[in-house]
């Protein structure tokens, strides 16, 4: 059946050029119809309508984000948000993952951080979620001795070279194409050169205006790359960007651990040239993000099992040396040690079974650099 809307349904035999309407068919689930496919009837006209289809390249997300609900109640009311979302936007993959500290969620694909951000936000007015999303990564390779590549979309996802297994690491990369004025040459050359960039080309197209062709870590591009272009230039430069092939690099994972637990949702993988200093970066946003708890927080990075980076969050402590506004013991030393002895008891025993809450500011804080 098919018909236009007026704005009602009205069945009809066709649907002409510029009209809007409707077709019902035997699709089971939304995710089916994509934004794009071919729909006909006949053997004939199906068959060469199916060819052509397949000469249409599908769209392949370059960016990768976890989504999970603020109450693990709410996993089903997160679902059926992101399906409706699906219906209109369909370059967008979702898949179900587990995390040891956030619970369920999904693990959404985009196709570049403005569509993340874009997509996000839809779901939280169209759809009032509460929800936490943690910091964009991009795909990286491994490729093993035996030949097979694997891809690694998240931290945890990549295989550690201690197991002999993994020849070497691809990192993707980005065709960059910067036009800027020549009096910001100077700026936009050292960025560059600090984003691990390779450049191809540099030409001046007038007196007002220089192209720069560079090939930049997909890494650099998505996190703060448009941002800081914009504000050492003032606003002057334009850029694009395309992916590009991948390059051998040098790569690591870097872990960050709340008091000697893990936290997949925290760990990313960086170059080793650069791991070091955002592992410790990182370490001090959290300390100053993470409230403080009942017991002492310790936040470590590490990369494999060496540590690279340790920041203390001291713990709420109470004063058990005053009790009504007086000091408990008068001068007797053994009195207020005994105090003291019993308060660290305490407080070892609550870091042994307290979970550290970690805030939604806190995961985004990965994302600054």
């Amino acid at each position: 059946e098919v018909g236009i809307l007026t704005p009602t349904p009205l069945k009809t035999n066709s649907i002409g050029q510029g009209q809007v309407g409707y077709v019902v068919s035997g699709i089971k689930s939304g995710k089916d119809a994509k934004v794009g496919d071919i729909i006909g009837s006949g053997k004939k006209i199906i068959k060469s309508l199916a060819v052509e289809a397949e000469s249409q390249p599908n769209s392949k997300p370059v960016l990768f984000a976890s989504v999970y609900p603020t109450d693990s109640e709410d996993l089903e009311e997160l679902r059926r948000s992101l399906d409706k979302l699906l219906l209109n936007d369909a370059s967008v993959t979702v898949q179900v993952e587990s995390s040891g500290a956030l619970g369920q969620g999904f693990r959404c694909g985009f196709l570049g951080k403005l569509h993340m951000e874009v997509f996000f936000q839809r779901l939280e007015d169209e759809h009032d979620a509460s929800t936490i999303s943690t910091a964009p990564s991009v795909p990286y390779f491994a490729i093993l001795k035996n030949g097979e590549r694997v891809v690694a979309e998240k931290a945890s996802e990549l295989p550690d070279k201690i197991t002999g297994k993994v020849d070497y690491y691809m990192e993707p990369f980005a065709s960059l194409v910067i036009v800027t004025p020549p009096m910001y040459l100077g700026a936009m050359l050292d960025l560059l050169k600090m984003k691990r960039g390779i450049q191809d080309d540099l030409s001046h197209l007038d007196e007002t205006r220089v192209v720069l062709k560079y090939r930049v870590p997909w890494d650099e591009v998505i996190i703060d790359l448009h941002d800081k272009i914009k504000s050492i230039t003032s606003g002057y430069a334009s850029f694009d960007y395309e992916k590009s092939e991948p390059q051998v690099a040098d790569i690591v994972r870097v872990d960050i651990l709340l008091n000697g637990n893990q936290v997949d949702a925290l760990s990313f993988i960086s170059h080793r040239s650069v791991a070091e200093n955002r592992g410790r970066m990182l370490a001090e946003r959290l300390k100053k993000n993470i409230k403080r708890q009942q017991f002492e927080v310790n936040i470590q990075a590490a990369i494999g099992v060496k540590v690279i980076a340790k920041v203390r969050i001291p713990p709420v402590r109470k004063d058990v040396l005053v009790k009504s506004g007086k000091v408990v013991g008068g001068g007797d030393i053994t009195r207020k040690q005994k105090l003291l002895k019993k308060q660290k008891e305490g407080k070892k025993r609550l870091k042994m079974v307290g979970n550290v809450q970690v805030s939604h500011k806190a995961f985004l804080s990965v994302l600054e650099r």
